[in-house]
């Protein structure tokens, strides 16, 4: 399954990341598999409160190519 959590940034904008993940996975292991990948090397840091996270799950569609 494909999941999307947005981060915010301590600059304002939001960081998006696709997680993959199962159905059943906890929101938390999401929320760190996404502020994880974050590079801050050229990019202003990620937010690590758990709260401010948006997480949401994409629909599957009914085939792959």
């Amino acid at each position: 399954m494909c999941w999307m959590v947005a981060l915010l940034a301590e600059d304002g904008p939001q960081y998006v990341y696709r997680v993959y993940a199962p159905g059943d996975a906890l929101r938390g292991d999401l929320f760190w598999a996404a502020f994880h990948c974050h590079d801050e090397s050229s990019r202003p840091r990620a937010s690590h409160l758990f709260d401010s996270a948006q997480i949401w799950a994409l629909p599957m569609s009914g085939s792959m190519i």
